[in-house]
């Protein structure tokens, strides 16, 4: 909605100027149906497109170029794994240039932990928290997007350079933040190591 209201702003303001659209899945199209499809009734993809899709797409293109030229070899021989981590996070094996498999899935939930995203998550969590937390759909996504990850393990703050300095000074929940989201990126490495097959690059943004 937010960059709908941007296009229509921008008509309005330069009729006459062209726009294009940069889709964030776009780079992601090339992962293989082993690694896109869910492993729930196949009706449910044909039907209404339930699938990974991914995200970060054109930062994932942009770096992968720019490791190749940087280690001055053909991207299209290559397996590289480049993690893209922020406040959204996530990792992509790219291997001749192409996206292999990614950790985002049909929305940026899943995957790496975040900011304040929880990424994977035993999806039965919604019916157990709406039986035992009088929760709804909505106000469980609502908490699992907005007020988890980083956030929710530490009870502090979604900024690393606050986690960081209070890690620093003992904050237990800030620690135990800091040690969930490394040890998520690593089981995370060594799983892209299957799409890869090989590795010439770990590249972190």
């Amino acid at each position: 909605p937010a960059h709908i209201l941007g296009i229509r702003a921008a008509q309005q303001a330069f009729p006459e100027l062209p726009q294009v659209a940069v889709f964030d899945t776009a780079f992601h199209q090339t992962m293989p149906p082993h690694a896109y499809q869910y492993a729930i009734p196949s009706t449910l993809y044909t039907r209404y497109g339930v699938r990974r899709y991914g995200a970060h797409g054109t930062s994932y293109r942009f770096v992968a170029q720019e490791t190749a030229a940087f280690l001055q070899r053909d991207i299209n021989d290559m397996s590289m794994i480049i993690a893209h981590l922020g406040n959204g996070a996530s990792i992509t094996a790219v291997k001749n240039g192409c996206s292999q498999d990614t950790s985002m899935g049909l929305t940026p939930l899943e995957g790496l932990v975040m900011g304040t995203r929880c990424g994977d998550i035993d999806p039965s969590i919604f019916s157990f928290l709406a039986s035992n937390a009088n929760m709804s759909i909505e106000q469980i996504t609502e908490m699992l997007n907005k007020e988890s990850g980083l956030l929710g393990l530490s009870d502090l703050s979604n900024d690393c350079r606050t986690l960081e300095e209070a890690a620093a000074n003992g904050h237990k929940g800030a620690i135990l933040a800091l040690e969930v989201f490394a040890y998520r990126l690593a089981k995370y490495v060594g799983a892209m190591m299957v799409a890869c097959g090989s590795l010439d690059a770990l590249v972190f943004t």
